[in-house]
């Protein structure tokens, strides 16, 4: 079960933390080289777009997982935890993008390396607020979260369940 939950949080946050950080980093490096007034109106306007994309992402697996009343507090702190690795991430991503250009390579390793530390540290936190929602879950409920996040999964990395890949001629 350890590893379900693990598969599980990895996809979520690969899926929709990773993947809309990643997003907003690119958004943001072109207002990095513009005028700090334009520069900070854009990083204002990614980070509502960042956080409404995690609202999106919740709202989605709230309705996905079918939670009851009862499982309220373990998805509100499930939900709290995605919050804040979002913020997180988009601060350590606008942070990078922002000294990209003038950092060093060491320096630009160091960076990579506190970001990809930030994210273990995050899908930790992530794993540890979705282990008591999972265990709260009804066997449909878990079954519908497995095949949810497994979609997510392949999703994100690009890959179609073969059902839905394009019948070779």
């Amino acid at each position: 079960m350890k590893r379900t939950i693990v598969i599980l949080a990895s996809a979520l946050a690969t899926s929709g933390m990773l993947g809309m950080s990643g997003a907003f980093a690119q958004a943001s490096a072109p207002a990095a080289s513009a005028p700090q007034a334009s520069s900070s109106t854009a990083a204002g306007t990614h980070a509502a777009k960042r956080e409404a994309r995690v609202e999106e992402r919740i709202t989605y697996l709230h309705s996905q997982l079918k939670i009851t009343p009862a499982q309220e507090p373990q998805w509100n702190k499930f939900a709290d935890v995605m919050r804040a690795n979002g913020q997180n991430m988009g601060r350590l991503y606008r942070q990078r993008t922002q000294a990209e250009q003038t950092q060093s390579a060491l320096d630009n390793m160091k960076q990579y390396a506190e970001l990809a530390q930030a994210h273990a540290d995050d899908m930790k936190q992530l794993v540890d607020a979705f282990e008591p929602l999972y265990d709260s879950l009804s066997p449909e409920q878990k079954k519908l979260a497995d095949t949810t996040f497994r979609q997510r999964e392949h999703e994100h990395h690009g890959h179609k369940a073969k059902s839905d890949a394009p019948a070779k001629p």
